[in-house]
């Protein structure tokens, strides 16, 4: 693959097209294992109980969700930069077969009545490696894709990536149902085999980046002092924070403030994370065709009235309401992810648009707008992540104390919202003043000179306004 170019058209029609495909697929493929052994403690949390000798307290099950959501975070940085220095293909098998060790854990020792607090915490911090797949995958694909279907490509990763939330979910919703809320170790053994299959499937038919597409030295230092990452990575704490937050949490969440069951907790949790699965694309395709920023700001907008609606549930101890509004922000998390992550290569690929025009050689301008990208989507991704630690914490806090309501919580995240409408108004939707060039600067701007292909946006109606 030295002679690897996706913008290249007819190179892309010709063979680009049907290698990317193949490896998006695998790399889904491997992401959703990821999530899943990531979120598998948010399931077998629900298990935990005198019955089965693990008597944890909420306090203690909070804990246990957020240790893994923590390590997968931290985790992000260094897996999106294993794919650059190892491979796509050798890192993904890599990164697959490692979860044996955390599923293998969970297995054994759910089974083992009166098996300490810290134990779980272990094996929970080393499931946090499924989280880390999310930054190596998604660094990989940005490479095999040209800019133009990156939107849809990344969504699509991503949104099979975070089914793995929904489909744990439903298994431990399958075990329960069919033999009782006294077998966890049930879940985390049906993921062995099926992480045994996809690290094989991976060796044999994934592709190794080559060279030219790995990221040049400094590129990482590059994107730590682009005001783009941090803003960028503030409102994917906002959408893929919120996401994984509340997929970890929710369950717990109706245990504690409504005295649901394990069976009845189970029966609702996994819907919302499915939903905004599903919807990850579509935020994606959105943003290719309206702009990442238009759509990212209204996902926000929606997100803080959804948020309002939970305030209302808790108020008048509305189960239904609240089970409704929650699996509406799922949904709004999942569009926001996938537009949001567009907004990445977008903001790269303008950039890259005005040093052709400035004289630089096209190709090498935009190899390095991916190789930023790439770096951009590994710091995001991390920081994103630990908006989900920040949402258990902020449970664990309002549901600490006896008769503890989640209000506090929800008004926290109502607030955080209003600051990302805020953020991407002004940092990328706001008109720029002055002479009209359609960005303010490379270093805390955004908006857009209207090139579609640069920025997977609609064309400026007028002078400044274009969209990132």
């Amino acid at each position: 693959m030295e002679d690897w170019d996706p913008e290249d058209v007819r190179f892309w029609e010709a063979r680009g097209k049907r290698i990317a495909r193949r490896n998006l697929a695998l790399s889904v493929a491997s992401e959703h294992i990821g999530f899943s052994v990531w979120s598998m403690w948010s399931v077998l949390v629900l298990f935990m109980s005198p019955r089965i000798g693990l008597p944890f307290t909420p306090g203690e099950k909070f804990l246990l969700v957020v240790t893994p959501t923590l390590v997968g975070a931290v985790l992000r940085i260094p897996y999106s930069h294993a794919v650059t220095r190892f491979g796509g293909r050798d890192w993904t098998v890599f990164a697959t077969a490692v979860l044996l060790v955390p599923a293998c854990g969970a297995a054994y020792f759910v089974q083992r009545p009166g098996t300490p607090l810290w134990v779980f915490l272990l094996i929970g911090a080393l499931g946090g490696a499924g989280g880390g797949n999310f930054a190596s995958s998604m660094t990989n694909i940005t490479a095999f894709f040209p800019q133009r279907h990156q939107g849809w490509a990344l969504g699509l990763n991503a949104g099979g990536g975070n089914l793995g939330v929904a489909v744990v979910q439903l298994l431990g919703l399958l075990v329960i149902a069919t033999a009782g809320d006294t077998h966890p170790a049930y879940v985390a053994a049906f993921y062995l085999p099926l992480i045994v299959t996809v690290a094989l499937l991976a060796a044999l038919r994934m592709d190794n980046l080559a060279p030219p597409a790995r990221k040049e030295k400094g590129a990482w230092t590059e994107a730590v002092r682009c005001a783009h990452t941090w803003w960028i990575s503030l409102l994917y704490i906002g959408t893929f924070g919120s996401f994984i937050g509340y997929g970890f949490a929710f369950g717990l969440v109706l245990q504690t403030q409504f005295g649901s069951t394990a069976l009845e907790a189970a029966s609702y949790t996994f819907l919302g994370p499915l939903l905004g699965s599903l919807a990850r694309p579509f935020g994606g395709r959105l943003a290719d065709r309206w702009g990442g920023a238009r759509v990212t700001a209204w996902t926000f907008v929606a997100m803080a009235a959804g948020t309002g609606g939970l305030l209302l549930a808790s108020a008048r101890g509305s189960f239904a309401l609240f089970v409704g509004g929650f699996t509406v922000l799922f949904v709004l998390t999942g569009l926001g992810n996938g537009s949001t992550y567009k907004m990445i290569p977008a903001v790269f690929a303008e950039r890259a648009g005005r040093e052709v025009t400035d004289g630089r050689d096209a190709r090498d301008a935009f190899a390095r707008a991916r190789r930023l990208s790439g770096a951009v989507i590994g710091i995001a991704g991390a920081v994103g992540a630990l908006g989900g630690v920040a949402v258990n914490l902020a449970f664990r806090a309002a549901y600490g104390s006896e008769g503890g309501s989640g209000a506090p919580a929800f008004v926290a995240f109502l607030c955080f919202y209003a600051l990302c409408v805020a953020v991407t108004w002004t940092v990328y939707l706001r008109p720029a003043r002055g002479s009209g060039h359609g960005d303010r600067n490379a270093n805390g701007a955004g908006n857009s000179s209207g090139n579609r292909g640069a920025a997977g946006a609609r064309p400026a109606r007028r002078s400044g306004a274009g969209r990132v």
